[in-house]
This record gives C-alpha cells, sequence and structure tokens, in this order.
C-alpha cells in the first residue's frame, strides 16, 4: 500500500484527531489559524481548540488579492502565480506558528484550507448562461504546495464537491454549527457577518429543518467603500465614520430592491453582485450622486442590518423562542451590532457564549469538515457528501 494512503487510514482510525484548519475571507484581514483537537466524528464530536491566531496580512498581499478578486477580468498569470504561492505562504505561516506554540508538526495530522476565493458565480446571478454552466465557485492557494512545504496532509478546495453534488458552494457552515453547536433544548441561530451574511437555523425540536443561507452583505459593502475613499484603511473602525451620519432612507430603499433579497432559502450571493458598481447605481437611481461618505457609511451598516433582520424574521415566522449566537468580522461593527441589539435584545449572542471564539469559528468549520472528509460517515445535512481534496507531502 501506498504509505500516504496508509498514513491517512491510521488517522482516520485514531479517536483524536488534531487538525489546523485555515480561514482566510473576503475583507483580507488575515490568515485565520486554529488548532483544533477532534474526539470522534458526526454527531457527538468534540472539539478541543488547542490555540488560535489570525496572521494579519501585509498591504501589499492584500492588493494583491484585490487584483484578482472578485473581477470578470484578470490577469490569468497572475491568478496562476498566486495560486501556488499562497499556498507556500500559508505553510510558511503554519511554521511559524507551530514554532510559536512549541508543537511539533509531526503531531499535527491533517491541515484543512479553505483557500483565498477570488470569484463566486451561483447560476441564479448569470441568467443568460445558467443552464449551461450551473453553479461555480473558485478558491485559490494551491493543496499540493502547502502539503509540501508545510510536510502534512492537506485537505482543501471543499465548495467544489458541494456544487458538484447540487449545492451552490456556499455557505458550508452548516455541516460544522450542527455537529457542534445544536441544541435539543434551544432553537439557534448562528449568524456569521463576515463579508457576506449568513446564517444556520437549528431548531431544537426537529434535526431534519436545519439549514444555512447567505442573507445579503455583510461587511463587503463598507469595506470596499472605505477602501476606495479613504487611502490606507481597510474597515471602519469603531464605525468612527458611520456613526457621524444618518441614514439616506432613499438610498436603503434603493439597496435593498434587488430580486436577490426576495429569492427564497437556501441562496448564496458575494461581492460579484454587491460592490462599488451596486452602491453607485443605487446612489443615481435615487438622484443623490453626491451624498456624503458619512450618511453613505451609516446608510450601509442600515443596509446590511436590515437584510439580516428580514431574512431572520422571515425564517423564524414570529417565534421569539430563539437565540442568536454571532461570529465573524461584524461583530467588531458597533453600529451594525447596535441596529441588531435594538431589535433582537438580549436574544443576540456571540459564539463566545457557545464556549467557541467567534473569530476562530470559520476555521474551526472548515477544520471540522476535514475530519468529517476522513473520518466521518457523510450523515450531515444535504447534500449528504464528503468535501475536499487530500494532497499528501510527498
Amino acid at each position: 500500500m501506498n504509505p500516504n494512503i496508509n498514513r491517512l487510514f491510521e488517522i482516520a482510525c485514531q479517536p483524536k484527531r488534531t487538525i489546523i484548519g485555515l480561514m482566510s475571507g473576503t475583507s483580507f484581514d488575515g490568515l485565520d489559524i486554529a488548532l483544533c483537537e477532534f474526539t470522534g466524528s458526526g454527531p457527538g464530536t468534540q472539539l478541543n481548540l488547542k490555540q488560535f491566531t489570525t496572521r494579519e496580512y501585509t498591504p501589499a498581499f492584500k492588493e494583491e488579492l484585490k487584483s484578482v478578486f472578485a473581477r470578470s477580468t484578470v490577469n490569468l498569470e497572475r491568478v496562476a502565480l498566486l495560486n501556488a504561492w499562497i499556498g507556500i505562504y500559508y505553510a510558511r505561516l503554519i511554521k511559524e506558528c507551530l514554532a510559536e506554540w512549541k508543537v511539533d508538526a509531526g503531531t499535527v495530522d491533517l491541515i484543512a484550507s479553505h483557500g483565498q476565493s477570488i470569484f463566486h458565480s451561483p447560476k441564479h446571478q448569470r441568467p443568460k448562461n445558467a443552464d449551461v454552466y450551473g453553479n461555480a465557485t473558485l478558491q485559490i492557494g494551491d493543496g499540493d504546495h502547502l502539503a509540501v512545504n508545510s510536510g502534512i496532509i492537506t485537505i482543501s478546495d471543499f465548495r467544489q464537491k458541494n456544487i458538484a453534488a447540487g449545492g451552490e458552494g456556499a455557505p458550508l457552515a452548516v455541516y460544522g454549527d450542527y455537529l457542534l453547536l445544536a441544541s435539543k433544548t434551544e432553537n439557534r441561530i448562528l449568524l456569521n457577518i463576515g463579508g457576506i451574511a449568513n446564517f444556520t437555523y437549528l431548531p431544537a425540536d426537529s434535526t431534519g429543518n436545519f439549514f444555512s443561507t447567505d442573507v445579503g452583505p455583510g461587511n463587503t459593502l463598507m469595506d470596499q467603500f472605505i477602501q476606495a475613499h479613504y487611502p490606507g484603511q481597510y474597515y471602519d473602525k469603531d464605525s468612527a465614520i458611520g456613526f457621524q451620519g444618518v441614514v439616506n432612507q432613499s438610498l436603503l430603499a434603493t439597496l435593498k430592491n434587488h430580486p436577490f433579497f426576495a429569492a427564497p432559502f437556501p441562496k448564496t450571493t458575494g461581492p460579484e453582485l454587491f460592490n462599488l458598481l451596486y452602491l453607485t447605481a443605487a446612489l443615481a437611481a435615487t438622484g443623490q450622486p453626491d451624498l456624503s461618505s458619512y450618511d453613505i457609511m451609516a446608510t450601509l451598516a442600515a443596509f446590511s442590518t436590515a437584510q439580516i433582520i428580514d431574512a431572520i424574521e422571515v425564517k423564524v415566522q414570529g417565534r421569539r423562542d430563539f437565540a442568536i449566537y454571532a461570529s465573524g468580522g461584524g461583530i467588531y461593527n458597533p453600529q451594525l451590532m447596535q441596529h441588531l441589539r435594538e431589535h433582537f435584545g438580549n436574544r443576540l449572542h456571540t459564539t463566545t457564549s457557545l464556549q467557541l471564539n467567534p473569530d476562530a469559528k470559520e476555521a474551526v468549520l472548515f477544520a471540522l469538515l476535514a475530519n468529517e472528509a476522513v473520518a466521518g460517515q457523510s450523515n450531515g445535512p444535504s447534500p449528504r457528501v464528503s468535501m475536499g481534496k487530500i494532497s499528501f507531502p510527498q
């Protein structure tokens, strides 16, 4: 037997697995690195988050990513170069972290790498060729380069299998949310506010009714606006700009007027739709192209919040016996969180209340997908498939 296959079999048979989960989102903040220990697989999986850090990207690296992100036309050579280089870069960051944590790389069973999304194209955003090409997504950061340069078996490119099995490739949080965070006594909504906002609905009364869906922009429009108009800044720290403005109701109504928001759950979207062109068109439609930056930011925060609230209210259908546990970069936007608290009150928490670091949650969830890929029974939410491609270090 190929020794790599034999090693993978041994890992699958172990009662516990040590897995490094990696996540890099559409806001380009940095690489989330979670050192996880999983006991078991499937329902009842136990997590021990042993270490977590975010390695911030340099401004130069952020610009490299932005040059190929969510663009219909890009330099193909740059995409090819970045695909390999990001894998090598991730391996270097992992080695640095393991050295700091005084963890021997030989004790790590797997790396689970989400990669860097550069384009997400669900077919509902392409009505002209939807029947020909279907759903599509692309993440770069090659798993083979990561495996060879880290010396650790790597599982990557999770979203392709979900699409191949009939999904839209996002969001994938439902798998980990269900296995780690479902409750038999509490109806839970796991809200992630990243570049795009999504939530997982986990009712206590029936494990068959859970699902996950995108709801619209989280941070992406706000971050894109700041980056375009405030050089050197990547987000509105402490909502300092947004708090100086007032919500423009005409702009807010125009931003909300898109068929995506009326589409049934589950659904997915991305910055390919909700970007500065979307904002510019909305400003033009309202006859306010020169609206102040302060009012625009205040309105964008209200827009993101409104879509989250509307989507959750559609799902719960007037019920109030649920709790919301939030994670993602949006929880650090005081203006956005203020709007959510004004509506949901004491039902709103962060995943800290569930003993899960909200900053680490997405990296942990991809580590869990790797755990399921090698040791699970594909018995989670539909489509019930094992996700991830396996790359050996030798």
